[in-house]
């Protein structure tokens, strides 16, 4: 694993092979995203790059249901941390509304199985540990089919939620707290920490095949 900083980045557009793939983030500026809480996120070289912390950048045009949403990112460092946010419940006025009216698909390499990429936060549990090193592209494929939540990460299924399932108990102030999420809702990426440097190249949805 690859522990040093960052080098220059430059992001390629991003390939989109299916004629109904639809790219949220568009590579250029903010339009269509929010952010709420502190730090931020700034556009360069056509991506996203967190910055400071603990903070939400939503995406405020529609809530989604039922699709895959791809989302491409690069970790400066094998401990960098963040997050994808699915199912927020409504428009969140702080990040902690995502926490705990939203998922957390989490982006934190080396961490327990309830804790690292690809987990729903703390309520599933991931079988694999396919993270690239740091400073490579991961892609997240997180599919929203009802109630359910699979989530593959670089094409190896890590995770497949069912919320109707029993779920560990919360043990941190800090973890989700339990409960049903709406089968449609908003979208997030997170600034967790000042020392997390996260870069995304892409944010994109499809329908589900079939």
């Amino acid at each position: 694993m690859v522990f040093g900083g960052l080098a220059a980045i430059k992001c390629r557009e991003p390939r989109m092979s299916e004629s109904n793939r639809r790219q949220l983030f568009n590579g250029r500026d903010l339009s269509g995203w929010e952010h709420v809480g502190p730090g931020g996120f700034a556009v360069e070289d056509g991506c996203l790059k967190s910055e400071g912390g603990m903070g939400l950048l939503w995406y405020t045009d529609e809530k989604l249901g039922d699709c895959s949403l791809r989302v491409v990112y690069k970790a400066g460092r094998y401990e960098d941390n963040s997050g994808v946010f699915i199912r927020i419940a409504g428009r969140p006025a702080d990040p902690w509304f995502a926490v705990h009216h939203g998922y957390e698909v989490q982006i934190n390499a080396g961490q327990d199985e309830w804790h690292r990429s690809g987990v729903i936060y703390s309520m599933s549990r991931t079988w694999q540990e396919p993270d690239r090193p740091a400073g490579k592209w991961n892609t997240l494929e997180i599919e929203m089919d009802g109630e359910l939540v699979r989530v593959s990460l670089n094409g190896v299924l890590v995770t497949d939620f069912d919320p109707a399932a029993p779920v560990p108990p919360r043990q941190r102030d800090y973890e989700p707290e339990r409960g049903p999420r709406p089968a449609r809702g908003y979208i997030g990426l997170q600034n967790h920490d000042a020392a997390s440097i996260v870069h995304f190249r892409e944010v994109s949805v499809r329908p589900l095949a079939g």
